[in-house]
């Protein structure tokens, strides 16, 4: 399957928008997209969302540890390194909820979450994925209706990131944590959009004599952010090298259970971008990705899914394991098309279904929600006392700007 991807490496990211790739699913395109949503799921494997923490709201883990620790080597057939941490906040009515604040008096942040990061593959992985690929991911809600109750606001003008033409409209909310910055905060004196640009930006010159890709990927909100990034990067022309010689990268974001972003203008501008391509994964059941319904419409290519086919899950299952981002892995994993049963056809542990639900028939022994850290982050002490340490500090509090 590697050597594969590496010579067709730009069919399975959307040269021709995966055309006759989807139903069947092909081969080597199946974990190429399970590969980016692995790479979405650490987000949330390393999210702080325990408010007793000190630390909630950031990530667990250090730049250079990130994969190491949500499993992201041992078996992983590309591996990329972790260059910048990127972090969000919003103005516009952001719910308690969505900022992670935590209820120790010496807090690590009160005004930013941790939202995603910029990856690049090593030269190993360059080699197995036919390019340099840079990597950006963004994470999702980790409280799945948040955003649904929180985040209920119309359309306005995404001039802002793609300019006026067409007068293209997006969700205020999704804009609002993708642009928001306040020079008062530690983390966001410039907004996320720009800590990602400026990356991204840093590694194409840094890259510019190899083959280069862009890929974004992300889950739920984390989907929606990633389709306004993409957009964003092709319509500054980020994508583009100083040496005028060699042609634009491609820019692709594979998106998994993502809600609308943008109206029929929106669409119809990001649609008209050459070499940029939009793969929409969507699980029949999941209510998330119809969100919201009236002024709004698709962007990109769609896969379909449906995890209610799947003999290993419960049935029929609920919102929270029909929209789970390992849920959806699962899926994509076993999919066979809307006309044919359920049948694993790429090499992978059930057992992640339940890192975060309840989601496994309980004749596979696998326990419910087995993800987390190891005694909640209490670490015995030389004197035999405890002390919460769930935070690795050398390099994920650095802010570079």
């Amino acid at each position: 399957m590697v050597g594969s991807v590496a010579q067709r490496w730009r069919l399975l990211s959307g040269q021709y928008n995966w055309k006759k790739l989807l139903n069947p699913l092909d081969k080597d395109l199946r974990p190429y997209i399970i590969h980016y949503g692995e790479m979405a799921q650490a987000t949330y494997d390393t999210f702080n969302s325990d408010k007793e923490s000190k630390y909630a709201g950031s990530s667990r883990y250090s730049r250079k540890n990130l994969f190491a620790m949500v499993g992201l080597t041992l078996g992983h057939p590309y591996r990329y390194t972790c260059t910048k941490y990127v972090y969000a906040m919003s103005r516009v009515g952001v719910p308690e909820s969505f900022i992670f604040k935590s209820s120790s008096k010496e807090a690590w942040c009160q005004q930013s979450n941790w939202m995603g990061y910029v990856a690049v593959a090593t030269d190993k992985a360059k080699v197995a994925l036919g390019r340099r690929d840079i990597l950006v991911a963004w994470r999702g809600t980790v409280q799945e209706l948040e955003w649904v109750k929180d985040f209920d606001f119309p359309l306005t003008s995404a001039a802002k990131i793609l300019g006026k033409e067409g007068n293209p409209q997006v969700h205020r909310g999704w804009l609002s944590i993708y642009t928001s910055d306040d020079p008062h905060t530690r983390f966001n004196k410039v907004s996320a959009r720009e800590q990602v640009l400026t990356e991204v930006k840093r590694l194409v010159e840094q890259f510019k004599n190899e083959e280069i890709s862009i890929t974004i990927t992300g889950h739920s909100l984390g989907a929606a952010l990633g389709t306004l990034n993409a957009a964003d990067i092709m319509a500054n022309v980020l994508n583009k090298r100083l040496d005028m010689s060699k042609k634009p990268c491609p820019v692709t974001a594979f998106l998994f259970a993502s809600p609308h972003v943008g109206d029929f203008q929106f669409r119809n501008v990001v649609q008209s971008m050459k070499n940029l391509h939009f793969l929409r994964v969507k699980n029949v059941p999941d209510i998330v990705p119809y969100y919201p319904m009236f002024g709004y419409t698709d962007v990109g290519e769609e896969l379909v899914i449906d995890t209610r086919k799947s003999n290993f899950l419960k049935s029929p299952g609920n919102f929270t394991t029909w929209h789970n981002l390992e849920t959806y892995l699962h899926g994509i994993a076993g999919t066979q098309g809307p006309q044919r049963a359920f049948h694993l056809d790429v090499k992978r542990d059930i057992a992640l279904v339940n890192k975060s639900i309840d989601g496994l028939k309980e004749e596979y022994m696998v326990p419910a929600s087995w993800w987390c850290e190891k005694n909640k982050g209490m670490v015995q002490q030389n004197d035999g006392s405890w002390k919460l340490e769930d935070h690795q500090n050398d390099d994920s509090e650095e802010v570079d700007y």
